[in-house]
């Protein structure tokens, strides 16, 4: 079911851009579109119905303060997060002079490669804003697994789950390799025997 409503809602984008029409009504079912897409982590949806609502209907009708802050924000997520487009991002940032701390810390934690960061505002992020962070938590899982590896022989299982943002049973289904002890305590590497 949820396909065909996002097929319907891509049918009406369509018919709007078909008409050209750039009026409140188009502006609200591009909203409307772009909030659904999201929540169902469809970019193929929420990515082209965000570029028009930007850049064809912004311009002829104005979108409210708050709306414009919203959407430029997301339009900033997705190109770090989704595309992993950093510059095009900043870029972004600057054309409309967005200024937002949560997203400026999301966009520095995953330039700095810091996944501390990154867990701390997908929690305060607002839901639309983690969904679309969504796109780069299995990179920067992936790095910090890696960063785990390199610096610990051993971790405490409570640790491990805090720094992949993960349960252990999820790390393990997602084959990390280590191993558990004593339910508690994970052997990530064993000392070299000369």
């Amino acid at each position: 079911e949820l396909a065909t409503i996002l097929n319907a809602l891509r049918k009406l984008r369509e018919a709007i851009v078909s008409t050209s029409r750039r009026d409140l009504f188009a502006q609200r079912v591009y909203i409307f579109n772009i909030h659904c897409a999201i929540l169902c982590k469809d970019w193929e949806s929420y990515a082209p119905a965000l570029l028009s609502l930007l850049s064809k209907i912004h311009p002829y009708t104005p979108l409210p303060s708050p709306d414009l802050h919203e959407f430029v924000g997301y339009h900033i997520l997705d190109l770090a997060c989704r595309q992993s487009n950093m510059l095009a991002a900043y870029q972004v940032k600057r054309q409309y002079k967005y200024s937002d701390r949560r997203v400026e810390m999301v966009l520095r934690a995953l330039v700095a490669d810091n996944w501390v960061v990154f867990w701390k505002m997908r929690r305060a992020v607002d839901g639309y804003q983690k969904r679309v962070m969504e796109w780069a938590e299995e990179g920067v899982r992936l790095h910090a697994l890696k960063c785990l590896g390199r610096g610990y022989m051993t971790a405490e299982r409570s640790y491990v789950e805090r720094c992949a943002d993960r349960r252990w049973a999820d790390l393990v289904n997602d084959g990390v390799g280590w191993e558990l002890v004593d339910g508690e305590k994970v052997i990530i590497r064993r000392p070299k025997v000369k």
